[in-house]
């Protein structure tokens, strides 16, 4: 098999299990887009936080954001971490962004390493936005309107992000499986090129989809 470019069809083909790709740009600009309104969001929460602002938008909780967002756990939480929550959600929303623009659309064989690092910001920027939740209805007892939403934002991203994450994790697996070679392991993850790898990503899209 040659390494030279492949067509683009290609590059498209469904990865089993799904009928689709995950890494296609139909999959991955509206993770992209969806990251940008949260870093905004965000942006507008952090603003307050760091008195730039006097007050935040909030249609439905009125002064409630206000609230939580100068709340003794949002103080904790900057004395712990050495920024705003908000300010960590912009840095963290950004990523998502960027990272889910980087690579082709078969990146997850030839940057398994991007799609991991991609999924490292995704996933667990959900779980947080879930225990921020969470801290909001039980330890604080106010609401955050802009809070709510970028946290829906958050796990969607989860939802839309992982099976990318999961067929690179599959192909990776492969690798593993037939060959047991940790430095053609270590190829497969940098996007390294050589036949045996070409081969397990053929393995992967080969399989039924059920």
């Amino acid at each position: 098999m040659s390494f030279a470019s492949v067509p683009v069809e290609d590059l498209n083909r469904p990865v089993p299990p799904y009928r689709h790709n995950p890494s296609a740009w139909s999959q991955r600009i509206p993770i992209c887009l969806l990251a940008f309104v949260a870093a905004l969001i965000s942006s507008h929460l952090s603003l307050y936080q760091w008195d730039l602002i006097d007050s935040t938008w909030d249609p439905v909780f009125g002064d409630g954001s206000n609230r939580v967002l100068k709340s003794d756990t949002a103080k904790s939480m900057y004395g712990l971490l050495g920024i705003h929550d908000a300010a960590l959600g912009v840095l963290a929303y950004l990523g998502d962004a960027i990272l889910g623009f980087a690579g082709s659309p078969r990146r997850w064989q030839y940057r398994p390493w991007l799609v991991i690092l991609f999924g490292i910001d995704v996933i667990p920027l959900g779980i947080v936005s879930v225990i921020l939740v969470v801290l909001q209805a039980f330890v604080v007892g106010e609401w955050c309107f802009l809070c709510l939403v970028t946290a829906t934002i958050s796990l969607i991203l989860v939802y839309w992000a992982w099976d990318e994450v999961r067929v690179s994790l599959a192909y990776l697996r492969i690798v593993w499986v037939d060959n047991h070679d940790w430095r053609l392991l270590w190829d497969a993850f940098w996007g390294n090129r050589q036949e045996k790898l070409d081969m397990a990503a053929e393995q992967l899209l080969s399989r039924e989809v059920k």
